[in-house]
């Protein structure tokens, strides 16, 4: 049963697709409009269904029904109950293939980049991923030090590239994701510049590592953030942090492409 049958119960209310990513998917893509796109670890629907307002035509596969519920219908989008290492998708029945902030939750990895490859056509693939080794230590590590561990423990971006070479025969292009200051899809970093959110049950709960942390040492970082905020530390320790717009926080895109 998918983890997300337990954690992603409120999950649609803080993830909420941020065009600017939707904007450049579509740019690696690079499809026409009535394309048949599969969107691997769908979750809620938010990014199917963006895909689907600029005409595309989604396949949506998602193990969790919990987060299927979520979903907005629409008529260009089809859902599919499903693993990623295991897709309910004949072979080369679509035009591009898209995974968003899902690959760290699959199984196994090598027989999930083999089943993109198996369900596309001659189009793109297109993942969005992290490794944390390529980010700045943030203010956000010293209240909550298990998200940072926890992310480690995910592989290199070189090991994901070589998985996803090795197993598609695909170019590779890794393209940094920046964060602006104001994402409206709040996973784990995207509140770099709003401390206050971290405080919202809701806003941790859309994040998948502090919904399967230990409370305790949750709780523990939310008393300082929370102490630290009223008081003035925070600013006076982090503050310069709200002169940026943008960071690198070891996001990126890795685009998939066939060899010509």
């Amino acid at each position: 049963m998918s983890i997300y049958n337990s954690i992603g119960q409120q999950y649609s209310k803080t993830r909420v697709p941020d065009i600017r990513i939707v904007k450049k998917l579509i740019d690696f893509l690079n499809l026409p409009k009535g394309s048949i796109i599969a969107d691997i670890g769908a979750g809620t629907g938010g990014y199917s269904l963006a895909l689907a307002n600029q005409g595309f035509f989604v396949n949506a596969i998602e193990p969790s029904v919990v987060m299927q519920k979520q979903a907005v219908d629409h008529l260009q989008i089809k859902w599919f109950t499903g693993y990623a290492e295991n897709l309910p998708l004949p072979d080369k029945s679509v035009d591009g293939v898209v995974s968003i902030l899902a690959i760290h939750h699959f199984t196994h990895l090598e027989k999930a980049f083999q089943e993109m490859q198996r369900i596309i056509r001659d189009g793109t693939i297109v993942v969005l991923s992290f490794d944390i080794r390529f980010a700045q230590k943030i203010w956000l590590y010293d209240y909550f030090p298990f998200l940072w561990e926890d992310a480690l423990r995910f592989l290199t971006l070189n090991e994901q590239i070589n998985l996803i070479q090795s197993n598609t025969q695909r170019r590779i292009e890794v393209i940094p994701l920046l964060l602006p200051h104001d994402l409206s899809d709040l996973f784990a970093a995207a509140a770099w510049r709003r401390p206050e959110l971290y405080l919202q049950p809701e806003v941790r709960a859309g994040i998948s590592s502090f919904a399967l942390a230990n409370q305790d040492l949750i709780n523990k970082g939310l008393q300082l953030l929370a102490a630290d905020l009223n008081s003035g530390k925070w600013v006076n320790k982090y503050g310069d942090i709200r002169n940026l717009i943008e960071i690198d926080l070891g996001y990126c895109f890795i685009r998939a492409t066939l060899v010509n």
